[in-house]
């Protein structure tokens, strides 16, 4: 007879591990509250601590994982690079005011996806991409055809963008479920955002504070389950 495996002792994680996220889930809070109430002067500053508070989240879950070999270091540099990047995109407008907004938004949070896809494909993936993740592709091509007349200048930037956005959905479908559920969040949020950007009569008004929702949740979920990955040891 096989002996059972003996239980991981990182299965069950210490509260003391949640805590690094309460910051950020406070600041989310805040945040998309007031976008929900259209508080400007709230919601414009505290866009700005989100994922400074994430990556704090990060450093505080990977204490002890992320030691050892300079090697161990490039995991946790592209999860931090990613969240960088999506930092410089959610500040576009504040970072780079005489820039177009858009394109900063597009180009940074672009390099934040190519990070999140070397990641999650070569640190946390725990198995071949399944085939439900074929959606992805599809949810590109019905993206382009319905926001393609409305994109003018911009149309080939948006498909490039959609490439990575749905790269990193699909990528992330090969990793533990929790990832997999940011990266639909991610993917998600972004959906919502270029409907409203571009077809902005099309969208009711609770879809603001519905794309800092998702957004907020994708990139919380993409985090904690890849420091629990790692603590797992997958």
């Amino acid at each position: 007879m096989t002996a059972a495996p003996a239980p991981s002792q990182t299965s069950v994680l210490p509260r003391s591990w949640w805590w690094g996220f309460l910051p950020f889930a406070a600041a989310s809070a805040v945040h998309i509250g007031a976008r929900a109430v259209e508080a400007t002067d709230i919601a414009e500053p505290t866009k700005l601590t989100l994922m400074p508070l994430l990556a704090i989240a990060a450093l505080w879950g990977a204490r002890g994982v992320v030691r050892g070999p300079a090697g161990r270091m490039l995991p946790a540099s592209l999860l931090l690079a990613a969240l960088f990047f999506s930092w410089i995109g959610d500040g576009a407008a504040a970072f780079f005011p005489s820039a177009p907004e858009l394109p900063v938004m597009l180009g940074s949070f672009g390099v934040a996806h190519i990070c999140y896809i070397w990641l999650l494909a070569r640190y946390a993936a725990a198995g071949r991409i399944p085939r439900w993740a074929l959606v992805f592709p599809l949810w590109w091509v019905l993206m382009l055809v319905v926001l393609w007349p409305a994109l003018g200048g911009l149309a080939l930037a948006v498909a490039a963008y959609g490439i990575v956005l749905a790269g990193t959905a699909a990528t992330a479908a090969r990793c533990r479920p929790m990832v997999a559920a940011g990266g639909l969040l991610f993917l998600s949020s972004d959906t919502i955002l270029a409907c409203r950007i571009f077809l902005p009569e099309q969208m009711p008004d609770w879809t603001n504070p519905l794309v800092m929702l998702t957004y907020c949740a994708g990139q919380a979920l993409i985090v904690a389950g890849v420091l629990r990955t790692w603590r797992d040891g997958r």
